[in-house]
Parts: C-alpha cells; structure tokens; sequence
C-alpha cells in the first residue's frame, strides 16, 4: 500500500472515532457537543411548539464552537420548513433560549443572511426568506436539505446535476496532460481498491470524493470547477453520512479506473461514456436518465 493510501486511512480511522484531523471541522450532535453545557437544550417548548423542535432533533454541527451550532441548528430549522417564510427571528430570543451572547447570534444570522435563508431590514427585523431566495448551491443547505423532510428532491437534483456536470468534465479532462493530476487520480483508485479489500467505507468516499473534485479541476474549466463543491456534497449526502454516493463495489472501482486510463490516452469520449456508466450504475442516478417525460 502506498505512503499517500496509509495516511488516508489514518486519517479515516481518526474521524471515524470522533478525533477531527488537521483542518477539518467539527462534527458532532449539538447536545453533545463540548461546551453544550453553555448552550443547553433551548426550554423553547412554552409557547412556542416550532422552535421547540431544536430541542428534539439530533444534528451534526458544520464550523467550531457556538457560533458554528447555532449556524447549524437555525439553518436546519428553517430548511426542514420548522421556521416557516416570513417567520419573525428575534435576536434576543434567540440568545435566551440558545444560552448565548449577542455577539454569537448577530454572527450566526449574518451568515444565514448570505446563504439567503433570512434578511434583515430597518424597522422590520430579521425574517425567514421564502425557498426561491435561497442558494440551494450552498454546501450547508444542500446537507440540511439531504438530511431533512425534502430528502428525496434534494438527492434526486444533485443526482441530476452530477449526470449534466460530471460527464462533460471527464471529456474536457482528457484534453489536458497534467501528469500530476492524472496520477493523483490513480492513487485515488489504488485507496479505494485498498479501502474497499479492508471493508473501510470511509476511507473509500473520501478518496472518491477527492478523485471526483480532482477530474473536475483537471477539465480545465473555471465555472466547472467552481461546481466542484456540489459534486462533494452529493457524494457526501447522497449514500449516508459514512458512503459516498458509489457504494465500494468491484463494478464502481472498474469504472473509476477506466475513467482514469481513458484520461491518460487523451481518450475524451472513452472517459465521458466511462463516467455516464459509473453514474447510472447508482440506483438514485438511474431515476434520472429514464425516458422523455409525457407533458
């Protein structure tokens, strides 16, 4: 097994245990989370049944500390549909309930408000925003989204941009002769191989999802690669929280390797049909590629 296959491993197997590796962010239930005892479970049950839900709902937490689970908590809530548009959001509420300071709830709003979930105006307030205002292109909403009531849609559209992205970038790929690149896809395969001999999914969609940005990157293509953050996230949210969006199957890691000697011969419609077989090989994409819909 190679030095860059061993390290990906280590790393899998740290995260899989609970132990983030350098530079990656935290991920952990928001009542479980160090520092909850600040934070406390919000009492936000009175009076109030909507935002009582938080309380109740299990959620993995994106970015450090408060401000990152107080993101993460109202993001979801508004999301799933439990803060519906329009919905009044009082900052000092907010910290009340959420045990936090000012300073946490103005900053988790300000982010919200550039991922076009609220806004805030003069003698209006802060208010949720309806759904057509949304940047449903945003990582964090495209996980809340996976994750919640609009599951379904959410995997079928990311599913569907894939098969428009994916296989044009694997063509354009194929005009450009980074040597570097083009071997860094193989050692993505070699880890997949390994991973999946080893029964470590983890360690699989990690490497998958890496050799998926790094075709994106190699197309040469600015606003292709631009969308490389979409693709990661489908293959993040689309098989679960542990597998990417290809299961570790024989049939996924032969398509993945084929995509990568077709790459090295400069072979662009062999790589782009190679990628149209690896995306419908996965039941969900199957959906997506059926016949002409009757109007």
């Amino acid at each position: 097994m190679s030095t860059l296959a061993h390290t990906m491993m280590t790393a899998a197997r740290s995260a899989d245990s609970g132990l983030a590796g350098p530079g990656e962010l935290d991920r952990y239930p928001f009542a479980d989370a160090p520092g909850a005892d600040r934070v406390g479970v919000p009492a936000w049950e009175s009076g109030d049944s909507e935002l009582g839900r938080v309380g109740r709902r299990a959620a993995g937490s994106r970015g450090r500390g408060l401000h990152g689970q107080l993101v993460q908590q109202l993001g979801q809530m508004i999301v799933s549909g439990d803060l519906g548009a329009d919905r009044p959001l009082v900052p000092e509420e907010i910290g009340q309930r959420f045990e936090v300071s000012r300073t946490v709830v103005r900053e988790s709003l300000r982010v919200l408000e550039a991922k076009g979930l609220v806004s805030a105006r003069p003698n209006v307030g802060t208010r949720v925003r309806p759904v057509s205002d949304w940047n449903l292109l945003d990582p964090d909403i495209i996980e809340w989204r996976a994750y919640g009531p609009q599951r379904d849609d959410q995997r079928r559209e990311l599913s569907e941009l894939r098969w428009t992205i994916e296989p044009l970038a694997a063509r354009l790929a194929a005009g450009h002769g980074r040597e570097d690149v083009q071997q860094r896809l193989g050692d993505m395969v070699e880890i997949m191989g390994h991973a999946m001999s080893q029964g470590d999914a983890l360690t699989f969609s990690r490497a998958d999802a890496e050799y998926h940005s790094l075709l994106i990157q190699l197309a040469g293509n600015r606003m292709l690669e631009h969308l490389s953050g979409i693709v990661s996230s489908a293959l993040h949210v689309s098989g679960g929280p542990i597998t990417g969006c290809d299961r570790p199957t024989e049939i996924s890691l032969a398509h993945h390797a084929r995509i990568a000697d077709a790459l090295g011969a400069g072979d662009g419609a062999a790589a782009e049909t190679a990628m149209r077989q690896l995306l419908t090989i996965h039941p969900e994409v199957e959906r997506v590629v059926p016949a002409p819909r009757e109007h």
